[in-house]
């Protein structure tokens, strides 16, 4: 959600060419089942309530790029590519996990940071000067004010290790398995469920696993 300009909890999700606000979006939901790579199930059906023309990166504090198969679609578009930008010139909070690394890799922000991903983005991040780290399923790994995970099974660390970057005020607390902080920006998580406020959540396709 935008600072002051928000349209509801959530944050904004943004919508391809082609699709208009309200329209639902289908997403899938990865799953690790013992093949070489992650299996791929239905997912839930979003509502979009925002275009990349209309959002303004500087209404912002904070940017998040989720996996799953949005990132290799939406770093073939330059608006995306702007906005990435601005968030790390600005030196802003930037979260992306699995997938998400292509985005920033495209953007040309990786340059002498050391970041994770999913394993098959290894190539994508090297090649964009960045440093691929090999770190566990479940962890997350940090690099200034860049977080960063290989997939969902990291989700409770990633968005915990997200939580401690800097901001002017700032609080956290646990409750069954939800962690929440208000400040710059707000995030609430548990195993299942993600969602934010006042963060920009780059992606047509959510996953919710």
């Amino acid at each position: 959600m935008a600072n002051g300009n928000g349209n509801g909890r959530g944050g904004a999700k943004l919508l391809e060419k082609g699709a208009e606000i309200g329209d639902k979006i289908r997403t899938a939901i990865h799953d690790f089942e013992g093949d070489q790579t992650y299996s791929e199930k239905p997912g839930h059906n979003f509502a979009l309530n925002a275009t990349f023309d209309e959002v303004n990166a500087e209404d912002y504090d904070a940017l998040v790029i989720p996996g799953g198969r949005a990132p290799e679609y939406i770093r073939l578009n330059e608006r995306v590519l702007e906005m990435v930008t601005h968030f790390a010139r600005a030196d802003k909070p930037i979260a992306a996990i699995c997938h998400g690394p292509q985005v920033l890799a495209a953007a040309g922000v990786l340059k002498g940071k050391a970041c994770t991903a999913y394993p098959a983005v290894g190539p994508d991040v090297s090649s964009a000067g960045g440093k691929m780290m090999d770190v566990d399923v479940d962890k997350a790994y940090v690099d200034g004010k860049l977080v960063t995970a290989p997939a969902w099974p990291a989700h409770p660390e990633w968005l915990a290790r997200f939580l401690q970057v800097p901001a002017p005020t700032y609080y956290r607390f646990k409750n069954k398995g939800l962690a929440a902080a208000t400040g710059e920006y707000v995030v609430f998580a548990d195993s299942d469920v993600h969602y934010a406020e006042e963060c920009l959540w780059l992606s047509s396709i959510v996953v919710d696993a």
